[in-house]
């Protein structure tokens, strides 16, 4: 795993240095430990003049994000001449939105279970510019499957005026900081697929467009806004395709197409863009797998009253292998003025994945593949799912345990850098 920076770089040499405080777990398993005395940062470029270089290198042995100073040399590379790089700077294609991860509940928990300076260093690892430079945080509206309970905003059944609309505990304890009420949905439940009750566009439909609208009011009056945190999209709903299996293990709720389209254009777009809390926030449709698209983008963007309240296509990952990433130039290429943005990824989400594996290389390189497919064909960012999480993969109150880039160990008051975390730092 190679990124270079250069300045007209012809032939060089290379030095390195390591400072990593690695553990060897075998077979190639590495993983890097912080503890409140020590966790590594990752060396800034500095300075480039023309003739230098600086070259970042991971690998299986356990290099991580190594910088190597290259320095123009006269001497013969051996490398063969019928290699050439050449940047075309006159061609150019999606502007970059950047890489994020989630503030789970999961996240916030696992956070709390450690020093107030070894949170911030996991905080800091991650957006700082010391660490990833994450630029994107995709916070959950309520509870997910990275809870350790099921709960909404409003779940007074009934309170179609959302008066006993309030945040949770948390809220504050947990998110740095899109799910629906259980009496709304025809299941009765979050659990499960079902649909919003009632036809569409009525007085269910009306409330859910407020519950919106309601959240992003009250949320900008905790400590987001007051610490420079202000949100910047919001996404209709969370995998709705999802919601026609009716033994979904976690919360879920059905849309087709048809009905985002309807949705955002009747009662959503007009509900944000007349909330001076809302009106500029970037909405994005499908959020959902590669396989709704083209269609999912056709029906929606093809009507341009639903179209004009609409930013960019959100897409997940876990469908990858079976759908090939020419669907998304294709989707594109029939809307170029629509930004697609990966919003979730994880490894160990199959039954038979091993959930955490701490070290594991090939998970790193399934995230590189995964990002280098997707913003080969348009895509402007790519985000991780949860931050950090325990030695198990959560909590999760369904079991639905997964991977992270950082795993926490709560008893040794220690966490892991996995491979997958200094993959995602060779993208910037």
């Amino acid at each position: 795993l190679r990124i270079v920076v250069f300045k007209c770089p012809k032939t060089f040499e290379i030095t390195t240095n390591s400072s990593k405080s690695n553990i060897d777990l075998g077979k190639n398993l590495v993983v890097c430990v912080c503890n409140s005395t020590y966790c590594d940062d990752v060396e800034s470029v500095g300075d480039l003049r023309p003739g230098q270089a600086v070259e970042y290198y991971s690998d299986q042995s356990g290099s991580r994000l190594e910088k190597s100073n290259l320095r123009q040399s006269n001497q013969d590379s051996g490398v063969s001449s019928s290699v050439l790089l050449t940047i075309d700077l006159r061609t150019t294609y999606q502007k970059m939105l950047g890489f994020g991860g989630a503030f789970t509940d999961s996240a916030g928990i696992n956070l709390r279970t450690l020093p107030t300076s070894m949170q911030d260093s996991i905080l800091e690892g991650y957006y700082g510019s010391s660490g990833l430079q994450y630029t994107i945080g995709r916070v959950p509206m309520a509870s997910t499957d990275f809870s350790t309970r099921e709960y909404g905003y409003a779940d007074t059944p009934g309170d179609f005026a959302l008066a006993n609309f309030s945040l949770t505990m948390e809220d504050y304890q947990y998110k740095v900081g899109s799910y629906f009420i259980p009496w709304m949905k025809t299941n009765g439940h979050m659990k499960g697929g079902g649909k919003l009750r009632g036809e569409e566009g009525g007085e269910y439909y009306k409330t859910w467009a407020n519950y919106f609208v309601r959240y992003f009011k009250i949320a900008t009056g905790i400590e987001y806004h007051r610490n420079g945190i202000d949100f910047w999209g919001t996404t209709i709903q969370n995998e709705p395709t999802s919601g026609l299996n009716p033994d979904y293990g976690w919360q879920t709720m059905y849309l087709s197409a048809a009905m985002e389209r309807d949705f955002v254009k009747n009662l959503l777009g007009p509900a944000l863009k007349s909330s001076p809390y809302a009106k500029d926030l970037a909405v994005m449709i499908n959020d959902d797998q590669r396989y709704n698209l083209p269609e999912w983008a056709d029906t929606i963007l093809n009507d341009t009253e639903a179209a004009n309240y609409i930013a960019g296509i959100a897409i997940h990952w876990y469908e990858d292998l079976e759908v090939p990433a020419s669907v998304l130039t294709t989707t594109h290429n029939r809307h170029p003025d629509y930004f697609m943005l990966a919003t979730e990824a994880c490894n160990g989400y199959l039954p038979l994945q091993g959930k955490p594996i701490l070290g594991d290389w090939a998970r790193a390189e399934t995230y590189i593949n995964d990002i280098v497919a997707d913003v080969s064909n348009w895509v402007a960012g790519w985000m991780d799912w949860n931050l950090c999480l325990d030695m198990q993969g959560g909590p999760n109150w369904v079991k639905n345990f997964v991977d992270s880039p950082i795993i926490v160990d709560a008893s040794k008051q220690e966490y892991y850098k996995q491979p997958m975390w200094y993959a995602l730092g060779h993208f910037r």
